[in-house]
């Protein structure tokens, strides 16, 4: 068994933490291989026919709100699936640049919600799980420029700005229960701080 699957069948195996669903936080900074991983993880967590749903967190965000998403998050997505009910979020065009049509997020065993961010402290209370992408941030920022291309530099120059401010602020990776690192072929998933910590060590 690779770690993927490891993976899948331990969060499997963990309590509720969110109404009737586990709630999996996937977060790291952007370019750091979040969505390919949280895809590639909801793939190993389907078992039966029974899906792992994605959210991704830009459908939450938009230009004007990098970072100002939280009040969304917890109306339109956690608070229905903590009732046991189906979520329904308005997700974000980001080349129309307009929020779009109510999407419906179905209630499962497993919940993935990925994205800058998806660790922080105001949501850790939901998570069953947080899952740290362990990528240098220089490195990640790297990627993302080559993937979305010149045209999106000025984007970038101010993300980049905004993504050091959220971590500064708020920061996830103390908080991760597992670091994710991305091989040459799959995945090393790796105890992370919080699972390391001494139980009487506060984290900060």
């Amino acid at each position: 068994m690779d770690d993927l699957d490891r993976c899948a069948r331990d969060l499997r195996a963990l309590p509720p933490s969110c109404g009737p669903v586990r709630l999996v936080a996937v977060d790291g900074h952007a370019g750091s291989g979040k969505s390919t991983f949280a895809a590639r993880l909801a793939t190993a967590l389907a078992v039966a026919g029974e899906s792992a749903p994605v959210l991704h967190l830009d459908d939450l965000a938009s230009h004007e709100e990098y970072f100002a998403w939280t009040d969304r998050l917890l109306t339109q997505v956690i608070g229905p699936l903590a009732h046991g009910g189906t979520a329904r979020y308005t997700p974000y065009d980001w080349k129309a640049r307009r929020f779009a049509g109510p999407r419906a997020l179905e209630p499962a065993p497993v919940v993935l919600v990925e994205g800058v961010g998806a660790g922080r402290a105001v949501l850790r209370p939901h998570l069953a799980r947080l899952l740290w992408m362990e990528r240098d941030p220089g490195d990640s920022w790297l990627r993302g420029r080559r993937r979305d291309g010149i045209g999106l530099s000025a984007f970038w120059d101010s993300w980049t700005a905004a993504e050091t401010r959220h971590f500064l602020a708020d920061p996830s990776r103390p908080f991760a229960d597992a670091l994710v690192k991305e091989l040459p072929e799959g995945y090393l998933v790796l105890p992370g701080p919080s699972a390391t910590a001494p139980k009487n060590q506060i984290i900060t």
